[in-house]
């Protein structure tokens, strides 16, 4: 049976992290940093990694943290890297495990969360970029309602004249700030993403960058990571592979994901560029959960919010 989830954490702490938010926000870039990032087609950049957390339903404590990286242009899979984490504290830190990774050198990341678009202003992938100094973007499945955004009637009809992919329209908040763009990245998909300023990198940049790393409607750096942490959850605990594309809503209940009831734990082979390795890779993921205010599986959100 999963770890139940934890409770509220004392006011002292969630001040202590509030606190910590607000003097890290100070050090967020929000211009372009590299001579790759002002290129039309990116040249010179040559990796891009992809970070994802995939959480447990009924269980807001373990939690699988993955970093996968891939060539650029090619977004072919050149290292991966899975590790079980105890998320005792906001869950950033289960990604810090990462920074002295080689791959990373160089490196541009893609992080399943937000970055400025953020209640206070600094989303996880605004603390990632401080914390590893990497350019960060963080690119969201659905959005965070704060400074007056919402998703109303006026909302979705932006959404439906969305015609083809890359198109775009700004997330303007009730403060006058230009908090993000929700941006069509494939043609076929009917759901925006929404793309926001993590560190080092413009919100235009950003977007350009997302836009080129989707061959579906997840960038392929996010979705390899989300794939492969969700693999690394059923090879540990030898649960059943997922079900196919087409079976996925109605079995969702019936094949609950579950972490190890221990702590951390170092994957096999953690850390080595997958040789020869291919996964057969499900089409879109299309509307697998966000990890903005609830977990993809259902879980709590852990106290810092992506």
């Amino acid at each position: 049976m999963a770890r139940e989830a934890a409770g509220r954490p004392p006011e002292e702490t969630l001040l202590l992290w509030k606190r910590e938010q607000a003097q890290l926000k100070a050090r967020v870039v929000d211009r372009d940093t590299e001579a790759w990032q002002r290129d039309p087609a990116f040249s010179g950049l040559q990796r891009v990694g992809g970070v994802d957390v995939s959480f447990v339903k009924g269980d807001s404590v373990n939690a699988c943290a993955s970093l996968v990286v891939l060539s650029y242009p090619e977004l072919e899979v050149v290292y991966e890297d899975c590790r079980m984490v105890i998320l005792t504290a906001p869950y950033v830190s289960g990604f810090l495990a990462f920074r002295e990774v080689p791959f990373l050198v160089d490196a541009v990341l893609l992080v399943d969360g937000n970055g400025v678009l953020h209640h206070r202003g600094f989303g996880v992938a605004c603390h990632l970029g401080v914390l590893t100094d990497l350019p960060c973007v963080g690119v969201a499945k659905k959005l965070l309602q704060v400074d007056g955004l919402e998703n109303n009637a006026l909302h979705k009809e932006k959404i439906r004249l969305l015609r083809a992919g890359g198109d775009t329209f700004p997330l303007l908040g009730g403060s006058g700030t230009i908090l993000g763009m929700a941006l069509k990245s494939h043609d076929h998909s009917t759901k925006p993403l929404y793309v926001s300023v993590g560190h080092k990198v413009s919100l235009e940049a950003a977007v350009r960058l997302t836009r080129g790393c989707c061959k579906f409607r997840i960038p392929e750096p996010v979705r390899q990571a989300d794939i492969r942490s969700r693999d690394y959850i059923r090879r540990t605990l030898g649960v059943p592979r997922a079900p196919t594309p087409g079976q996925e809503r109605s079995r969702k209940s019936q094949n609950p994901r579950v972490c190890p009831k221990g702590g951390p734990e170092k994957a096999t082979g953690e850390g080595r560029p997958p040789a020869g390795h291919r996964t057969q890779e499900p089409q879109d993921k299309g509307t697998a959960g966000a990890k903005l205010h609830t977990t993809k599986t259902g879980c709590p959100a852990s106290p810092v919010q992506r």
